[in-house]
């Protein structure tokens, strides 16, 4: 004789009830196939990328689908912390989560954009105008600001009156060089992101 109680009793006559009429209607389990799912990245190209939101720098890798040869428009898919990275082992905050929505964003601006002085619009212009533009203002201010010697004759070669700030989320190759090419100018205002 079983020894059960009132409430176990309902337990096992429930759930065998509701066994056998799932049973009945059809839903019995059929024999399950044996398949290799596809690794949802495989098709994409991997391109490892530094996080623009902080002095951090994480590392991460995005993934794009499209590779131009399908009449397929190129376009990051996902993005996720790089594990080889020595600043974030594969972890990234929740900004850098949700990079992929930065990307995407309809708000995003692509483009250089100019405001002349004093008006409230701006025009939009290519980055080869932007570019030339903005080399030429240095190169006009670099020529009538630059100071080769002082009032009692010491070699300075400096020039005081235009500054650099730059990247925070740049590697350290790319601030020396940024650091050389600026020193190399004359320029003393020189400072970057992570401090400011």
């Amino acid at each position: 004789m079983l020894n059960m109680n009132r409430r176990q009793f309902f337990k096992v006559t429930g759930s065998t009830l509701a066994g056998s009429s799932l049973a009945l209607l059809g839903v019995a389990p059929g024999t399950a196939l044996a398949e290799v799912r596809q690794y949802k990245l495989a098709r994409m190209k991997e391109t490892r990328n530094t996080c623009p939101y902080c002095s951090v720098a994480c590392g991460i890798l995005m993934y794009g689908l499209g590779d131009g040869a399908k009449n397929a428009k190129a376009s990051i898919v996902h993005i996720e912390g790089d594990a080889d990275h020595p600043v974030n082992r594969g972890t990234l905050c929740p900004k850098g989560a949700g990079l992929i929505d930065f990307i995407h964003s309809p708000n995003r601006l692509t483009y250089p954009e100019y405001r002349a002085p004093g008006s409230d619009t701006w025009q939009r212009m290519s980055w080869d105008e932007a570019m030339t533009r903005i080399a030429k203002l240095m190169k006009d201010d670099r020529d009538a600001n630059f100071v080769q010697k002082t009032a009692d004759g010491k070699t300075v070669n400096r020039w005081l009156t235009t500054g650099m700030l730059a990247a925070s989320a740049s590697s350290n190759e790319v601030g020396y060089i940024t650091h050389k090419v600026v020193r190399s100018m004359g320029m003393l205002a020189f400072d970057n992101q992570a401090r400011v």
